[in-house]
């Protein structure tokens, strides 16, 4: 079966419920720490991607180098 059919799509009332919790859980404080965190962990992951693909295929620095 399908996952959205056994679990329901995501609502308005089941949003705020989960806001809800994690304000419960976190405190209002720690949300923003916590946010500002996986944004750097995004950032330094894209970066490195990006850097991976520079490094991924070093032959077509070769051959434009020889030409």
């Amino acid at each position: 079966m399908n996952l959205f059919v056994l679990l329901g799509v995501i609502g308005p009332w089941q949003a705020v419920l989960i806001v809800v919790g994690l304000l419960l859980l976190f405190g209002g404080r720690k949300i923003p720490e916590l946010m500002k965190g996986i944004g750097q962990g995004m950032k330094e992951f894209k970066k490195a991607t990006k850097e991976e693909e520079g490094n991924a295929n070093p032959q077509k620095e070769i051959t434009a180098k020889n030409e």
